[in-house]
């Protein structure tokens, strides 16, 4: 039996009206997870525990199989896991986004761009590298990463501040935030030479005058120390790997035991190598019994605000994720269960993360009973759960059911 578990970050949305009333997901074009749907089980999966932050953090540490409850530390720890590095004691590790911040002459600053513009990995490592040269000391050292998700290691003990998500803050005012930042012991010469630095970068004096958001700042946020949790495959007795595009997720893999396949061409957005991800999965189950395949397109799709790269993100996930992987296990006569589902709702009108539990279809291709024909939609899992009262209140447990452990 092959077990997976197939990711689109993000993409519950709530209805909108230039879609006559749908959503996003309801109004792509999805057959193959329609299919799925007319002879597999929906529920709602709360993959946010109460008191957590919805974050995809959170949301897939609970997929995966962890309560957040006893495990979770921060997400940046997980980056740190993926990347390799090893956290001692007295190291914290933060995530480092490059941002674009406007700032007025009256002193209160906006962030423009919790991404720089998507700016690219071989930008950013330019960036980075020369951040950590200029800048680093005993207490500060900075890692790259991909795309504007970086780290930063911290020594020393927690400076005290509150740190929040620059995604939750897409063109809303930080003044305080940043202030509370400057204000932390030993954290305003850093990020004051950080952004003295970042304004004369050549990196970011080519993107101005090619019309792009600069990197104007950084911003650090989700720190944590190093994660102790248990192996997937030794709570489970099983193989997998993570096929995914972000550190956050890698490092979920690594802390769960299981390989973490990178993809040449894996971005994190809409232009990511989806052939790739799809081939890895099938290379994968050749001769390992579980794949957890994510895709962060229908999320950044989400927090752009962009109707259009979100709908394409969701069809893109089903005819060039679901669909090749499915084939390929039904064209090996495999037996399987199959997972589809989301971490989040990342609504375009919030352009953020909500916790409401997400829609959830289990498919087992040993049952060929065929159902009433219907979408996979946030409204016909409701409209299910309503009926049959299925729902998984622990969504750490929702593994349990995948893997048949119950």
């Amino acid at each position: 039996m092959k077990y997976l578990i197939l990711v689109g970050d993000g993409m519950g949305d709530f209805p909108i009206a230039d879609l006559g009333g749908k959503t996003p997901l309801e109004a792509a074009n999805t057959p193959n997870m329609d299919e799925l749907c007319s002879k597999g089980e929906f529920f709602l999966n709360n993959t946010i525990p109460k008191g957590f932050p919805p974050g995809s953090d959170v949301a897939n540490m609970s997929l995966l199989g962890y309560n957040p409850a006893l495990y979770y530390t921060g997400r940046a720890p997980l980056e740190a896991a993926a990347m390799g590095i090893e956290l001692t004691p007295d190291e914290i590790a933060f995530r480092c986004n490059l941002v674009t911040l406007d700032q007025s002459t009256n002193g209160r600053t906006t962030m423009r761009d919790f991404s720089a513009g998507h700016i690219s990995s071989e930008e950013s490592h330019r960036i980075i590298n020369t951040l950590e040269a200029e800048c680093s000391t005993k207490q500060f050292h900075l890692k790259p990463g991909i795309s504007y998700r970086h780290l930063m290691i911290f020594k020393g003990s927690h400076p005290g501040v509150a740190t929040v998500p620059p995604h939750d803050y897409i063109e809303k005012d930080v003044t305080e935030h940043w202030q509370n930042y400057l204000t932390a012991p030993g954290w305003k010469p850093f990020l004051d030479k950080s952004a003295s630095i970042l304004a004369q970068h050549p990196v970011n004096l080519k993107r101005i005058k090619e019309g792009k958001n600069p990197a104007s700042h950084i911003w650090l946020w989700g720190e944590g120390k190093m994660v102790n949790a248990p192996l997937l495959t030794d709570r489970f007795q099983i193989s997998g790997s993570m096929i995914s595009a972000v550190d956050l997720l890698k490092g979920l893999g690594v802390v769960g035991g299981l390989s973490v396949i990178d993809v040449p061409g894996a971005t994190g957005y809409i232009d990511t190598n989806y052939e790739g991800k799809a081939e890895a999965a099938t290379r994968a189950l050749a001769d390992q019994d579980f794949v957890f395949v994510h895709l962060e397109g229908p999320d950044e799709a989400g927090h752009k605000g962009s109707l259009k790269d979100k709908i394409q993100a969701i069809e893109d996930f089903d005819t060039r994720i679901v669909q090749p992987i499915i084939h390929h296990l039904r064209d090996q006569k495999e037996d399987f269960r199959v997972v589809v589902t989301m971490d989040h709702f990342t609504p375009l009108a919030i352009r953020t993360h909500i916790s409401d539990p997400v829609p959830t279809l289990l498919y087992d291709s040993r049952e060929q009973t065929i159902g009433s024909k219907q979408l996979f939609s946030e409204k016909s899992c409701i409209e299910y759960h309503a009926r049959k009262n299925n729902e998984i209140t622990q969504g750490h447990k929702m593994i349990n059911k995948l893997l048949e452990r119950l």
